[in-house]
């Protein structure tokens, strides 16, 4: 049920915890947290920013940090509004120049970070400066309007389709796609492991899985499908699924996103293994101002305007997101999935004081609490030597499934990981022959 072990056992802390989030706030506010309309509303006020966590998680995971989120997307923002207002340039047109500005502004920040040896927290803070001042430059402080077909990929829903049902009927069929992807994913991958001669998770347990989401995803798909008349599953929702399914396969199956990983861990020996340090970091933060640019275009979408005030704070709820979701100060160590889900859990937090009437003020000081807390804890834990919660609770699942494997006499060490200990010497040690074994 918690991944075998294999997961990253603080995120499933980090789930539960966005759970009890919401069912506290569904009992504070009579049940308006779970309602139709509020969970629309939250998907497309939080979009944006699960967006850009997308990106700064590769960015922290590397080893940087990008301050210029905010100022990049305010800057792509108005300079698409502008093309479009002003040359008559078409809005698909408008969103492929926004993108191709994106990544010339990650290009040239990743040049400074790669190349010239610039910590990328300079090199960004100096970006978050210069595309502000570049965004009022261009607005001359002023609010542009976007043409209304821009607008879909921002303030849009999926059209309503097929006979009257008294739901949205897209929103309906695209609950069960997922429900059957769901069902198809957990029984491949069983069956996968049992083709390469790994013992999978008992029967029951991956039922179990099934049903509980199945039973989520159902009822989730009920509730956007049942908002007020025009209203569905927002546009800029489907944009973040497709992100976050295309931005999950590459940090864990290609060979670009181990490499993430690997420059993050431990720099020196990525670079001693033949990983092009340079290489990565520069992708990385030109990927970074490239989903920026996107969030940035979405905002104003939905705002249907751009203005001099868009892009403030965004940097700080992203990097946020992140850490909440566990990744790791010091780089190596996150998920996309991990981080979409901090980023919900201060979209639930945000949202749901905001229902309660609670003042700006200090829904700010309860947002700043909360991260400082859940850094502080993995900091501290990790210090100590103390596993989270989740992994108490799987900690003698995981001994049972190590007593069950083969031992080797040279195991092997990930990236990231310390190598096991050995009190009696029996295994070499790098650079240390082995005499065990006649040498021919």
């Amino acid at each position: 049920m918690f991944g075998g072990g294999s997961s990253n056992v603080r995120q499933f802390g980090i789930l539960f915890s966005l759970i009890a989030i919401i069912v506290l706030f569904q009992i504070l506010t009579d049940g308006l947290t779970l309602s139709s309309g509020n969970l629309i509303n939250l998907v497309s006020q939080y979009a944006y920013i699960l967006i850009l966590a997308i990106g700064m998680v590769m960015v922290i995971i590397a080893g940087h940090i990008d301050l210029s989120v905010g100022s990049v997307a305010a800057f792509v923002g108005i300079v698409v509004a502008t093309a479009m207002q002003q040359w008559n340039l078409p809005w698909p047109l408008g969103i492929v120049l926004g993108l191709v500005v994106g990544a010339l502004i990650g290009a040239w920040q990743g040049w400074w970070v790669a190349f010239v040896g610039v910590p990328a927290f300079i090199v960004t803070l100096a970006g978050m400066l210069i595309f502000r001042g570049g965004n009022q430059l261009i607005g001359n402080a002023n609010t542009i309007p976007v043409p209304q077909g821009f607008t879909e990929i921002g303030a849009g829903y999926l059209p309503e389709v097929g006979p009257d049902t008294g739901y949205n009927n897209l929103t309906l069929l695209l609950g069960l796609i997922i429900a059957l992807a769901v069902i198809f994913m957990e029984f491949r991958a069983r069956r996968v492991q049992r083709t390469m001669g790994s013992q999978p998770a008992p029967l029951w347990v991956s039922i179990i899985k099934v049903v509980v989401l199945v039973v989520v995803i159902g009822f989730a798909s009920v509730l956007f499908a049942g908002g007020r008349v025009g209203t569905s599953f927002p546009i800029s929702g489907i944009i973040l699924g497709v992100l976050v399914l295309v931005y999950s396969f590459v940090t864990r199956n290609t060979i670009f996103g181990r490499h993430i990983y690997s420059v993050g861990g431990n720099k020196h020996a990525a670079e001693l293994s033949g990983v092009k340090s340079r290489r990565i970091d520069f992708l990385v933060m030109m990927n970074m101002s490239t989903l920026a640019a996107l969030a940035g275009m979405i905002f104003v979408a939905r705002s249907q305007a751009s203005g001099p005030q868009d892009g403030i704070g965004w940097e700080l709820d992203a990097i946020a997101a992140v850490f909440i979701g566990g990744a790791a100060v010091a780089g190596g160590i996150g998920t996309v999935g991990g981080s979409i889900i901090g980023g919900l859990v201060m979209a639930v937090l945000n949202n749901g004081l905001q229902l309660l009437g609670v003042g700006a003020d200090r829904v700010q000081i309860i947002k700043g609490l909360v991260l400082l807390v859940a850094v502080g804890l993995d900091v501290w834990n990790k210090s100590q030597g103390r596993p989270s919660i989740i992994g108490f609770l799987t900690k003698n699942r995981r001994k049972d499934k190590l007593d069950l494997e083969p031992t080797s006499s040279s195991p092997s060490v990930g990236a990231g990981e310390a190598p096991s200990e050995d009190p009696q010497g029996l295994v070499p040690t790098a650079g240390t022959p082995d005499t065990s074994r006649p040498r021919g």
